[in-house]
């Protein structure tokens, strides 16, 4: 399975959209972890997608978070402001283990990372618009290429790769 994810887009909607355009036949599913600043409506087009809201997002109809699974892989999406992510993954993990996730997507503090602990991979994607520690304007994709590894390649606004951010990860 192959998912785009991407976060914290706040307001860029033809940009936004040229990456789900580039991408919508080569993933599986599309993920927007918040802070859109779209109204909802504005992403009907796109059948494979999952989308919350995060603290800039006024459209209530946009969920806190989602929980979608589909085959074997269990997924978490949240924006992150709600469990506090800018001091520590740690409410965010707490939550992940209650559902028994094995992926969760998040964004909020506009760092790109990616990390696994107890098994799950977490995965932020960075900023769309406004990174923080980075240059690059970023989203990622995430390979699961067997049960137990997954590849996180992240990509600049453009679609260029970024190569230092580029890792394997075992899921044991």
């Amino acid at each position: 399975m192959r998912v785009l994810i991407i976060s914290d887009s706040h307001g860029l909607k033809e940009e936004l959209f040229q990456v789900f355009d580039r991408n919508k036949h080569k993933v599986d599913l599309i993920i927007h972890c918040g802070d859109s600043e779209l109204p909802k409506q504005s992403f009907s087009a796109y059948e494979k997608l999952l989308i919350v809201g995060g603290n800039c997002d006024f459209d209530k109809k946009y969920e806190e978070e989602i929980f979608y699974e589909k085959d074997q892989l269990k997924v978490f999406v949240t924006h992150g402001h709600l469990h506090n992510v800018k001091m520590s993954a740690v409410k965010l993990s707490y939550r992940a283990e209650e559902l028994g996730a094995k992926l969760v997507c998040f964004g909020h503090s506009h760092i790109a990372a990616a990390f696994v602990e107890n098994g799950v991979l977490y995965i932020n994607p960075g900023s769309f618009r406004l990174p923080r520690k980075r240059l690059e304007r970023s989203y990622a994709i995430v390979d699961f290429e067997k049960s137990q590894e997954a590849l996180v390649t992240f990509y600049d606004h453009l679609g260029n790769e970024v190569a230092d951010l580029k890792e394997n990860f075992k899921l044991v």
